[in-house]
């Protein structure tokens, strides 16, 4: 839940992108988690839509955010390979269960339950 404290003397935008930032970096936000849009965000914060385009733009030029045009913004892997191949997986794994019909809820299951069944997972 991001908030902006309008009598902090840091400026919103900062305040945006700092919360994001530490979200992100501490993995609360994974890895292909979409982003409220810079509209909606705004609105929910009672805040120009410039100023949340700015934090999204400095997250993004840190490496911490992806933005895909009309798809909107994205946590980024932020250069690790490991898990950009993990998203890329995921998505695929989405895509399957989607065209095999499976609902959310048991896809998820079959995931956890195949984690779980790993021995090298960390528990």
């Amino acid at each position: 839940m991001i908030t902006v404290d309008a009598h902090s003397q840091v400026p919103p935008y900062e305040q945006i992108r700092a919360q994001l930032a530490r979200e992100i970096q501490a993995r609360g936000l994974v890895v292909g988690t979409r982003l409220p849009t810079v509209r909606h965000l705004a609105t929910d914060l009672g805040l120009a839509v410039n100023t949340v385009a700015r934090a999204y733009r400095e997250l993004e030029e840190a490496g911490l955010i992806e933005t895909r045009g009309r798809a909107g913004s994205f946590v980024a892997a932020d250069g690790d390979p490991d898990r950009e191949e993990a998203r890329r997986a995921a998505e695929r794994y989405a895509r399957l269960a989607v065209t095999l019909g499976i609902d959310r809820d048991e896809a998820l299951r079959i995931v956890q339950a195949a984690i779980s069944a790993d021995p090298r997972a960390r528990r």
